[in-house]
Formats: structure tokens, C-alpha cells, sequence
């Protein structure tokens, strides 16, 4: 019984004095815990940094046509969708009541001129018996009432003149307004455009209104060579946009079609819009090359502003950059990993420009160095001096050439 339990008791001693040696022989066929990582090499690649926002089509030259009379539309001259010039009618609305109002207003001027005359002659009259009652009373041959009798008929008909003057301005400006009223009836376009939109049909009435209740507006026109992208930009970026950069306008309806243009207005006042916490800037593009987008106000768009001339400098994929940030310090700074031989290397840099892709690398680091670039799930939590098993990668430069690399940094 003793010799038995000597004898487990050496083999238990065996195994615990083998059992180093035996995982190390393990981790030496196996090789030790590596993680699997992407990498690329910093190359020269063109970086344009850019400003997204989105907006809205819209027309420069639109007008929104409203009658400042009320009446029923007699006629129309135009259908949704016809050009017009400058000067054009376009709707009339019924003018019988104006035209009676017009003759009316005439016939109050003529009156008014008529009795103007009358008082001319009355005048005169009694002038002409003031001159001969002024003689015959000097002469002692007429009694002084009779005298200032007649002088105060002349000045009540002088009174009377100027009444009647005062009557006819006053009826010719009844006429005045009867004609700017009757000249409402008829609606002229006043720029050169296409009518977008027909609010109203003959027979309905139009309403002098400023509201949009119906009948308030007619029609409106707007000239399709005045479109444009209007933007909203936020306060943030607001700084880095400038007139006369070049943008790329991408409507909702036409994804794969980006339009060329150029930034021409940027407002001075923000404004918090509809749908947003804060604040944003008006900025106005025009289209300079629309393509074979067929463009119509009212489109939803996105719009890229570049903020900086296309540069070409030494950038990695941006995901391959790690940002820290140390509050209570102040301290914020940038990071990259490298490949170390197998091993991963902390390394700080400092970054420049930026776009969607690439990230400029301000530090001067060898073209050939390897730089973990993914997957991000390792990345995150990648340590310095972790042990790493660089993937193939085959990412094509700026010049087309394709950049290769396999594991264990060896070129193929």
C-alpha cells in the first residue's frame, strides 16, 4: 500500500516538474496569442476638406403673383408650365364695376370742369359791375351799402372759384385712383420666367390678400436660368466658408449625379431653422454645371463645400488616427499604431488636413512604416507593445498603382 502511494505521489511530481517545459514547447510550435490587424504606409494623396450641409433647390428670380383688387378672373392667357416675357398679360380679372366706377369719376371731373367755367363768367360779371358801382359811388350817385354789397358778391364768388378748383382735384383724383384700380384688373408679369404653378381658373374670385387663404395667390413665375442651392450651414463651420469656393451639390433625386458650383452668398445673421437646435448660416451656391440633372425648386440636396484647394501631402486612412482627451489637463492629442516587428508601437503625431478618407500626417514618419489601420474593434482596445499579425492589404494610390503588403510586414 505505501509502495503505491509512492509511486502516484513521483508521478504527480514528474508531471508538475514537466509541465513548464511542456508549455513552453506548446507556445513555441503554436507561437504565442497574436492579434489579427490591417495596416497601410503613409502615401501622397490628394485631400480636399470639405463642409457638408444640407438644403433646398430654389429660384433667385421668383414672384408670387397676388391681385390687389377683388373680383371674379374673366380671362387667362397662360397655362402652368408657359414661358413669359417681361410685360406680358398673363390674367384679367372682371372689370365691369371699374369701368362704371370709371365713367362716373369722369363725369365728377366734367362737372367739376363746367362749374370751374360758370364761376370764370360770374367772376368776370361782377368785376365789371365793381368797376362801375366803384365810379358812381366815388361820384356820390350810389349809397355806400349798395357799394359794399357788390364788393362782398365779388369776393364770395372768388371764394366760390377756389371751392370748385379744390372740387375738380378732388374728382380727378378719384379718377386717378379709379384708373390705377381699373389697370389691377389686368395682371402683367413682371420679370421673364415660366409659370411654375396656376393657383386660380376663370371664374374664381381673386382676393387683395397678403394670407394664403384661397384666392390670395394667382400664379407664380419664376426664370428656371436663376436657380440655385441654398444651404444651411452651422455655426461651427461657418468660419471656414468663404464666397467663391467650389462646391459639389448632390439632389436627393439624382444621387450618383453631383452638380458643380460655387459659393456666392453667406448671410451675415444666424437663425435657429426648422428642425434644429442651433444655430445656422444662410449659404447661397450657384450652379455652374448642373450636368443632365433636370433641376426644380423645392428639391432636397446635399451640398460639400470645400474649404481649401485640393493639396496633395503624407495622410494614412483616418481610422487609423486615435484622438485622446484629458479634460481635467487640457491636453488632447493624437495617436497612431505601428508595426513594431510583430509588436504594436503607440507613436503620437500631429495631424493636418482631413477628408471622409485620409488624414494628413504632420509628423515626419518613414514611407515605409507600417500603420495599423483596423479592424476597429481591435484597434480600440489595441495596447501598446501587444503582439500582432499584420493582413495583407491592397489599397490603390492616388496614381492607380495598388500598394501591397503581407504578414509579418514582408513584401511580396
Amino acid at each position: 500500500m505505501n509502495i503505491k502511494k509512492l509511486i502516484v505521489l513521483l508521478f504527480i511530481g514528474g508531471m508538475a516538474a514537466a509541465l513548464p517545459f511542456t508549455i513552453q514547447t506548446l507556445q513555441t510550435f503554436f507561437g504565442p496569442d497574436t492579434i489579427e490587424v490591417d495596416v497601410d504606409t503613409v502615401s501622397q494623396r490628394i485631400i480636399s476638406p470639405s463642409i457638408l450641409a444640407s438644403g433646398f433647390l430654389a429660384h433667385e428670380e421668383e414672384v408670387m403673383l397676388s391681385s390687389e383688387v377683388i373680383g371674379k378672373v374673366a380671362e387667362l392667357m397662360i397655362e402652368e408650365g408657359d414661358s413669359v416675357e417681361i410685360g406680358d398679360l398673363v390674367l384679367r380679372v372682371d372689370d365691369k364695376n371699374f369701368l362704371a366706377g370709371l365713367e362716373q369719376s369722369e363725369a365728377a371731373v366734367r362737372i367739376n370742369t363746367i362749374d370751374i367755367e360758370r364761376q370764370e363768367i360770374r367772376i368776370q360779371n361782377l368785376e365789371r359791375q365793381y368797376k362801375r358801382s366803384k365810379s358812381l359811388y366815388e361820384e356820390g350817385l350810389i349809397g355806400e351799402q349798395e357799394y359794399e354789397s357788390l364788393l362782398n358778391q365779388l369776393d364770395l364768388a372768388k371764394i366760390d372759384f377756389l371751392s370748385s378748383k379744390e372740387s375738380l382735384t378732388q374728382a380727378e383724383a378719384q379718377l386717378d385712383q379709379v384708373l390705377d384700380n381699373l389697370s389691377k384688373t389686368q395682371i402683367i408679369s413682371p420679370i421673364e420666367g415660366v409659370v411654375t404653378s396656376l393657383d386660380i381658373k376663370v371664374g374664381e374670385t381673386a382676393i387683395a390678400s397678403s394670407t394664403n387663404i384661397p384666392g390670395s395667390s394667382l400664379m407664380t413665375i419664376a426664370n428656371p436660368a436663376s436657380i440655385y442651392t441654398e444651404v444651411l450651414v452651422d455655426e461651427a463651420d461657418i468660419a471656414n466658408i468663404e464666397v467663391g469656393q467650389r462646391a459639389e451639390i448632390v439632389a436627393i433625386a439624382y444621387p450618383d449625379q453631383p452638380m458643380q458650383g460655387v459659393v456666392r452668398f453667406i448671410a451675415n445673421t444666424a437663425k435657429i431653422a426648422t428642425g434644429r437646435t442651433g444655430l445656422s448660416f444662410v449659404v447661397k451656391i450657384d450652379i455652374t454645371d448642373p450636368g443632365s440633372v433636370t433641376l426644380r425648386p423645392g428639391m432636397s440636396c446635399r451640398a460639400e463645400i470645400f474649404t481649401q484647394q485640393e493639396q496633395r501631402v503624407a495622410a494614412i486612412p483616418v481610422e487609423a488616427v486615435i484622438f485622446e482627451e484629458d479634460r481635467a489637463e487640457l491636453r488632447s492629442e493624437y495617436f497612431i499604431f505601428v508595426n513594431d516587428d510583430g509588436m504594436a508601437r503607440k507613436t503620437k503625431v500631429e495631424v493636418g488636413l482631413s477628408d471622409d478618407e485620409y488624414q494628413e500626417l504632420v509628423s515626419d514618419i518613414d514611407n515605409d512604416v507600417e500603420v495599423i489601420v483596423g479592424p476597429n474593434r481591435e484597434l480600440r482596445n489595441l495596447v501598446d507593445g501587444d503582439l500582432i499579425n499584420a493582413a495583407s492589404q491592397q489599397r490603390p494610390d492616388d496614381t492607380g498603382n495598388s500598394v501591397i503588403f503581407s504578414r509579418f510586414g514582408f513584401g511580396n
